[in-house]
């Protein structure tokens, strides 16, 4: 089958791999009809890449039809059509039962020290083959796979897999609450669904921080406030100035590690990632760092006593805090991989309103055959072409 493969930093390649197989009775073998390119496969596609092997599938966010089930795939069934959460939880653990998926004691990989394995995520979370491919095996299928409607387009629900549900995550890790204003630094697609997220959920005002035009754009015409990075100069003055002098009574971060505005920790990390595996591996791990200007600006943009939710990536082990600011504040902070089925009953009800009330049928700006992948990436990466989102079609 075809699938895209890493094969070096800033460089992957749609190979002919060996199709899937069921391998444990929990097992099922999916049919990709769509998959999409996620803003953490850009953390693969150069940062994360010592964590990589040549050949490795990658993918996180796809949904397809069920092909074969296992003898302990629960009521999962051929032809069955579904979206695939991309961290694999067994639900039944303590994890699992305390709405934790995103840590499942049944796929955690402790050898690495990390939380439940994720799809085409790197040996750090346990190497499990990716959905930008024809076909994909899906471990636990008793749990995982979100059942959908036979009928719609895909992109209604695609998105499940993932960036809905962090966003969704992330506006209910910022406590948001009626009549409150919510900041979202970065509008790529989690924080375009963060911030309808934190509307959905009662946020009087969305106030949504970028510097890519047809991102911002996108955010007025769900009618959000914005801010233009490049026309203010201070974040955290810029979201006081709208709210009394106050701050934000929450700020959502859905930037992440490669973060804009970090010149000094952009060139250690592109050292780093050129040094040989082994110590390139043993250096993020111990004394990697990150780009934290977006965090940093979460930080002072929010008012004192108010909540922080960080959904950007971040894999710094030394990355510098300001511990006297955010303790002088009194700041609430919370953060974590999403634990993507605790959200998906709700999500699901939620995206098939009329209307498309959260907009996932016009997000992506490119949709491509799978062939396309790898100049895809490119353009995703360098914000080229007006790309907010890609989805790509195995079938083309």
């Amino acid at each position: 089958m075809k699938a895209l493969t890493w094969q070096g930093t800033e460089q992957v390649e749609v190979r002919e791999v060996p199709a899937p197989r069921i391998e444990q009775p929990t097992d099922a073998i999916v049919r990709v009809t769509s998959t999409a390119i996620c803003g953490s496969d850009l953390h693969l596609y150069s940062v994360l890449g010592p964590f990589l092997e040549a050949g490795d599938v990658l993918g996180h966010e796809f949904m397809g039809i069920v092909e074969e089930v296992g003898p302990e795939a629960g009521d999962l069934k051929v032809g069955d059509r579904v979206v695939v959460p991309f961290n694999i939880s067994c639900g039944h653990c303590f994890m699992c039962t305390h709405g934790k998926q995103s840590q499942c004691e049944t796929t955690q990989v402790t050898e690495q020290g990390k939380g439940a394995a994720l799809f085409g995520y790197t040996k750090l979370y346990g190497q499990v083959p990716g959905g930008q491919a024809e076909y994909v095996r899906v471990p636990q299928a008793q749990y995982g796979p979100v059942k959908l409607p036979s009928h719609g387009v895909d992109e209604r629900y695609l998105y499940l897999s993932d960036i809905l549900p962090t966003a969704w995550q992330a506006a209910k890790y910022a406590d948001v609450a009626p009549g409150q204003t919510v900041a979202v630094m970065g509008l790529g697609p989690v924080g375009q669904f963060a911030a309808r997220s934190a509307r959905q959920q009662g946020a009087e005002r969305v106030i949504a921080v970028d510097l890519v035009d047809e991102r911002l754009q996108l955010a007025r015409d769900f009618g959000f406030e914005t801010v233009d990075l490049r026309q203010v100069g201070s974040v955290g003055n810029a979201i006081r100035d709208l709210t009394q002098g106050r701050g934000a009574d929450a700020v959502i971060e859905a930037v992440g590690m490669e973060a804009h505005g970090s010149p000094v920790a952009e060139k250690v990390i592109t050292g780093v990632g050129k040094l040989p595996r082994p110590l390139a591996r043993k250096l993020t791990e111990t004394a990697g760092i990150d780009r934290l200007a977006a965090l940093q600006a979460s930080f002072d943009a929010v008012r004192r006593g108010g909540t922080v939710s960080v959904a950007g990536v971040y894999g710094g082990a030394a990355d510098p805090m300001d511990l006297m600011t955010l303790f002088d504040k009194n700041l609430t902070i919370r953060m974590g991989q999403c634990n993507v089925r605790q959200w998906t009953d709700e999500l699901l009800e939620l995206v098939q309103r009329d209307g498309d009330v959260m907009g996932t049928e016009t997000l992506a700006t490119h949709r491509l055959g799978l062939s396309e992948a790898a100049e895809a990436y490119a353009t995703f990466q360098k914000k080229q072409d007006g790309c907010i989102k890609v989805v790509l079609d195995p079938t083309r």
